[in-house]
């Protein structure tokens, strides 16, 4: 029962996270990439998904979507209660922009 339900919230969270994935690719592909940590290509591949693709990945008992990054640094600025969360904010989608272009190049 449980591995049914385990895999019902996989299947939801892979549709919820390919239908994202078009709409942001279809409004600023740009700006997707960068938010998503995808390559050209595969924004290229998400975009021209079908809906029944889109259904058929979707139903995979793999999850679609991962942790971009794995940096210690990064979750601690995340994760922080200090009080400038805006700077630690900053500060983390800075290291995770650096770390995306060196990715990219």
């Amino acid at each position: 029962m449980k591995s049914t339900r385990l895999l019902d919230e996989i299947r939801e969270t892979n549709l919820s996270y390919l239908l994202l994935a078009q709409q942001l690719i279809r409004e600023d592909r740009a700006e997707a990439t960068f938010r998503l940590g995808i390559s050209e290509e595969v924004a290229d591949l998400i975009d021209q998904l079908t809906t029944a693709q889109v259904l058929r990945i979707a139903s995979s008992n793999m999850l679609m979507c991962r942790f971009r990054f794995d940096d210690e640094v990064v979750w601690n600025l995340l994760t922080s209660h200090t009080k400038d969360r805006t700077v630690s904010g900053m500060h983390a989608a800075i290291i995770m922009s650096g770390k995306a272009a060196s990715t990219a190049a």
